[in-house]
């Protein structure tokens, strides 16, 4: 199976949820394709084969479905792993980024010490939509001095022209809606 036809198997693999989280929204569940042993095979290889080229020393997830996708190319990469997640649930010192959602706003915090200045880092989440959430995750690698070198996605919204927002990096995504 080539590139194109991988990356097909794995989008014909996504579900659709309309009306989640709320009217109007059409979410793009992807547990449909994790829960596939090969799926998630070829996920794990296809993102790897995007950012293994850029030397990176820490992966930085968002939660909660980064922090799967995360995990897996950190290991991969030979790459730290730094989890980014709602306010209150790190339990150390941390710094902390507000963004708007689609569908409201939030915040993200990292720990303070979870990055040093100059750590090579990869943003990793499973879509991109608007762009808020990564765009906050950057604000927090910039706040501790790690040199963004890519923002890494699943999926990627480009109707919702969530990357022209990511400033500072190139944009990478394996699947397209």
């Amino acid at each position: 199976m080539n590139v194109d036809e991988s990356v097909d198997a794995l989008k014909q693999a996504i579900r659709d949820v309309p009306d989640f989280p709320k009217p109007g929204i059409v979410f793009k569940d992807i547990t449909t394709l994790l829960r596939d042993p090969v799926l998630l095979r070829s996920t794990a290889d296809l993102l790897t084969g995007l950012v293994r080229d850029l030397s990176v020393e820490k992966v930085v997830a968002i939660e909660s479905r980064g922090f799967i996708l995360g995990g897996i190319l950190a290991d991969r990469l030979g790459a730290g792993f730094v989890p980014v997640r709602k306010p209150g649930k790190l339990p150390w010192k941390s710094v902390r980024a507000s963004y708007d959602l689609e569908y409201g706003s939030d915040s993200l915090e990292i720990h303070e010490d979870a990055l040093r200045p100059g750590e090579r880092v990869i943003i990793v989440d499973d879509v991109i939509a608007t762009g808020g959430t990564a765009n906050a995750t950057a604000d927090l690698v910039r706040q501790l001095e790690g040199e963004l070198v890519a923002y890494l996605f699943l999926v990627e919204l480009g109707f919702l022209g969530g990357r022209t927002r990511l400033k500072g990096a190139p944009v990478r995504s394996l699947i397209s809606f």
